[in-house]
């Protein structure tokens, strides 16, 4: 009998589309988008900005800018990634609290609330508006000092946050995982 089918599953009663259930398969496919997501912010904590973080205050404010713009300007890959890992966790969560029983449901809704709240939170209260702040300079026309200040008004606390988002996304995925082993 297929996993989740019934009182087999740690689950119970899915319907089962193809050998796997619809639960499941958006379930897979939230882990795999927000797995992405916590990919894509870990890659910034420890290589990109690190990286940027070895320029001098121009260049700096300028790399990041640029970065920035790819991503502003709705770069398809990444809006796939990071706007569907919000819909399928959402769809998942709604579907497991109909569906999952009490661990299971307890599971999910512990990841949604961690990955809303520790990733997608921050990054609409913290690191869009620090982002946008950014955007707004131009580096080549400021002195050295107003650089230094600019810099220095978002680098530590842009990082900190992404800190946040990238452990509670790690998070996600892993509860997201444990999940999907058990349904």
């Amino acid at each position: 009998m297929a996993r989740g089918i019934g009182g087999a599953g740690a689950g119970g009663g899915h319907r089962v589309v193809s050998g796997m259930t619809f639960f499941r398969a958006v379930l897979l496919l939230t882990t795999l988008l927000c797995s992405l997501t916590a990919g894509l912010l870990l890659t910034f904590a420890i290589v990109v900005m690190p990286g940027i973080g070895r320029l001098d205050d121009r260049n700096f404010l300028r790399a990041f800018q640029v970065i920035d713009r790819v991503i502003q300007n709705n770069q398809p890959v990444f809006m796939l990634v990071w706007v569907g890992s919000v819909l399928a966790l959402l769809t998942v969560a709604v579907l497991g609290v109909w569906q999952l029983r009490s661990g299971n449901r307890v599971l999910i809704i512990i990841a949604a609330l961690v990955y809303f709240l520790g990733v997608q939170l921050p990054t609409a209260q913290v690191n869009v508006p620090l982002n946008n702040k950014l955007q707004t300079l131009d580096p080549s026309a400021m002195s050295a000092r107003a650089q230094k200040n600019a810099r220095d008004n978002f680098e530590r606390r842009w990082n900190r946050w992404n800190v946040v988002r990238t452990v509670c996304s790690i998070l996600t995925s892993t509860l997201l995982l444990f999940l999907l082993n058990r349904v």
